[in-house]
């Protein structure tokens, strides 16, 4: 179509007469406004949308930056006390027999039950488990403790025909000829009391206190024993006695810094004085009691080869069963003194004040309002 000459009117063409479409500059003004409708509902939104994200930022930046859980729990606070780690004190161990030593043990030595502990004239004496000594013979128609010890060792042995109990049968000898043939004894069927020699466990060798081709005479001591099992002793200060009981349970800090779980097996009843001063107590000495600590089996092979070593045993000075706790960590103090804990509850966090009891083991003992088992508190990362 020709193009308007100036001054001419704009003829509109056929498409745009027909009403089949609005004239180009409205269709764009239209578009416009429908952009610019789109731009401010989108900065509008927008609006919102960055509001929103800023509040949970906010919330967030509220929170601390870990939690932990509030715990009932047993709490047990420890104090340390020097102990050594050995075999415990030497005790004398009579030889029994009388007659002349013709073999002992070197020392260093561990004897179990049945092995022989000395040889008297040639012939063995063996160990027998057990806390009587053999004060007599013993043979059928003998009833007592003594006789209950020896069938408990021949069973031990793995001798049976017998029932373990006071009285000695004739199935008992019948046993004991068994054992003695086995040792090379003469096969009597009867135990004197220089026959054999009773500890209550495995021994172990010292020192010796006779030589081979000594006399002995009955009952002289042949060697200073401990056990085989490694344990703790504690000389006490009797103002701590009130700390320690049998069976309870102990940590032990080994020379290399290695911890270790015990148990008091015996606390002594009578004090004796330790170092330098007078009967009165003047002076640097002290009265203690003997404490004795066994390591639990689960750890003896982390022990090494420590003899004689100086260790720290803790021990429970207070207790506290069944307390709600959070980690020391978890304590905020407060501006108007005190200290207070930080819940946090559905991501909103807030401060309680509490109150503290016993620390101990990383934790601490609270009570405060509202406070229950399995609340978060919030503590560093």
């Amino acid at each position: 179509m020709p193009r308007p000459q100036p001054g001419e009117p704009e003829v509109m063409g056929a498409e745009e007469l027909s009403g089949e479409g609005p004239p180009r500059p409205r269709r764009r003004g239209r578009t416009l406004a429908v952009v610019a409708i789109l731009v401010v509902l989108a900065a509008g939104g927008a609006t919102v949308g960055f509001g929103g994200e800023r509040e949970t930022e906010s919330r967030r930046s509220d929170l601390p930056p870990a939690t932990a859980v509030v715990t009932r729990t047993d709490l047990a606070q420890q104090e340390s006390v020097p102990g050594t780690l050995g075999y415990g004190d030497a005790k004398p161990l009579p030889g029994g027999a009388a007659g002349t030593v013709t073999w002992l043990p070197r020392p260093g030595a561990t004897i179990s039950i049945g092995e022989p502990v000395l040889n008297v004239d040639g012939r063995k004496v063996p160990l027998l488990y057990g806390g009587t000594p053999l004060f007599r013979e013993l043979k059928p128609g003998v009833e007592g403790p003594d006789v209950r010890q020896l069938e408990s060792s021949l069973s031990r042995l793995g001798y049976v025909g017998f029932t373990v109990d006071d009285e000695y049968t004739f199935k008992t000898a019948q046993a004991l000829k068994r054992w003695q043939k086995h040792l090379g004894l003469k096969e009597t069927g009867t135990l004197d009391a220089g026959d054999a020699v009773v500890a209550r466990g495995k021994v172990r060798v010292v020192s010796l206190e006779a030589q081979p081709g000594q006399t002995l005479q009955p009952g002289a001591t042949v060697m200073q024993y401990t056990g085989t099992e490694r344990q703790i002793s504690i000389d006490l200060d009797t103002k701590k006695q009130k700390l320690v009981h049998k069976n309870d349970k102990v940590t032990v800090t080994l020379p290399d810094a290695a911890r270790v779980t015990g148990t008091i097996t015996s606390v002594g009843t009578v004090a004796t004085r330790e170092g330098s001063g007078d009967d009165q107590g003047d002076g640097d000495s002290k009265s203690v009691i003997k404490v004795t600590v066994g390591v639990d089996r689960k750890d003896r092979d982390r022990l090494g080869t420590y003899d004689g070593a100086p260790v720290d045993v803790g021990i429970t000075s207070v207790a506290k069963k069944g307390v709600l706790t959070v980690p020391i960590s978890a304590l905020l103090a407060l501006a108007e003194g005190g200290y207070g804990v930080e819940v946090v509850d559905n991501d909103r966090p807030r401060v309680v004040a509490v109150k503290t009891g016993l620390f101990a083991r990383g934790r601490v003992e609270i009570t405060g309002e509202g406070l229950e088992q399995g609340d978060k508190v919030g503590v560093p990362k």
